[in-house]
């Protein structure tokens, strides 16, 4: 209800993910409860959500439904997250606004004068319009950092390939960008929760779903010791 009530603001939204309320009922009934538990999680447009298209903004990808959940959105689940929504970006990501023509622009919820940032823009409006309280965006030059601070949020950038994305059909398979080093990461109100995300993402089951990110869990104690946002606790952690 309130992504709806945001999204009619702001425009930051461009799918609803089906099942979530069926996932909502299966986690009811399972005796282990993950560290993310019915917990509504907002994912960045082009992180692939089976049954649903990864656009990128970009029409020749609007007929590409997808078949299998990406990792991340596997390891969310698993953790008993609940993805369901996708949120805006712009054309190609490699922009710091968020507009394309299909979807069109996403307003900053607190001046809609103003660009969200981007390319995680959609993820960065909706939760600081108050729609979701934990997204995921995706950072190369700035789409995470850009959208949180132009929307007033926390978000991380994770080292380099500590959670890789690795989408089905490579939507930016040049080397130029590989090796620069495209990472997901969490975008939300308060770094507890950020790092709540990543103590849930680092776990067994990302390891095993994608063997290239080194087997190293979140260290708590490496984020409590230092001042809270210092880079030398983020680089560590």
């Amino acid at each position: 209800g309130e992504a709806l009530e945001v999204n009619r603001e702001v425009n930051c939204v461009t799918d609803f993910i089906h099942g979530c309320e069926d996932q909502l009922q299966k986690l009811k009934k399972q005796k282990e409860k993950g560290l993310l538990y019915g917990i509504p999680i907002s994912i960045k447009d082009h992180i692939d959500c089976k049954g649903h298209i990864s656009s990128g903004g970009m029409v020749k990808f609007l007929d590409q439904v997808k078949e299998e959940d990406s990792v991340i959105v596997h390891v969310l689940k698993h953790q008993g997250g609940i993805p369901f929504v996708k949120t805006n970006i712009p054309q190609t990501m490699i922009n710091y606004d968020c507009s394309n023509l299909i979807f069109g622009q996403t307003l900053n919820p607190l001046n809609h004068q103003k660009s969200p940032g981007g390319s995680s823009g959609g993820e960065g409006a909706l939760i600081a319009g108050g729609g979701s309280i934990l997204g995921i965006g995706s950072d190369m030059g700035g789409s995470i950092r850009l959208p949180s601070s132009f929307c007033g949020l926390c978000g991380l950038k994770p080292t380099g390939n500590r959670i890789r994305y690795i989408p089905a059909s490579v939507l930016f398979s040049h080397p130029t960008v590989e090796a620069a080093g495209s990472m997901l990461g969490p975008m939300a109100r308060d770094v507890d929760s950020l790092a709540l995300c990543m103590k849930a993402l680092l776990c067994q089951e990302m390891f095993q779903l994608d063997p290239t990110v080194p087997p190293i869990p979140f260290n708590e104690q490496v984020r409590l010791r230092g001042a809270p946002m210092s880079s030398s606790a983020h680089q560590q952690s």
